[in-house]
């Protein structure tokens, strides 16, 4: 399974961004896909999740200016970013918790590669 991001980049304060993270490989269900992001010299903290019922979780230091979205058939999962700040740059890392039958049936997590987004005039 590979979780590939895209969409990052830089951006002006107030500007927009929307990333984008699709799955392949062999997955025989999708229970929950999500952003986390990494800043310098923070810690790694979660932005958004949305889980196959819908369900979406979002960070309150981004409640309101971000949006959480999937489209199931893509494997797809969108980080609709609004009102960018400086504070919001980062590398953003695509996670997703994934069932597969092959090789080993179980339920995995599985992390992208991060895209940066940064932010600046």
């Amino acid at each position: 399974v590979q979780l590939v991001e895209s969409g990052g980049g830089l951006v002006q304060p107030g500007g927009s961004l929307t990333l984008s993270c699709s799955a392949s490989g062999t997955i025989f269900g999708i229970n929950e896909m999500g952003w986390y992001r990494h800043a310098p010299g923070k810690q790694r903290e979660l932005v958004a999740t949305i889980t196959n019922t819908d369900r979406s979780n979002i960070a309150a230091s981004v409640k309101g200016r971000f949006t959480i979205s999937k489209d199931d058939a893509k494997k797809t999962v969108y980080l609709h970013m609004n009102d960018l700040r400086s504070e919001d740059t980062a590398v953003y890392y695509c996670n997703a918790h994934i069932v597969v039958r092959i090789p080993y049936p179980g339920h995995y997590e599985y992390w992208g590669r991060g895209t940066q987004v940064t932010v600046s005039s």
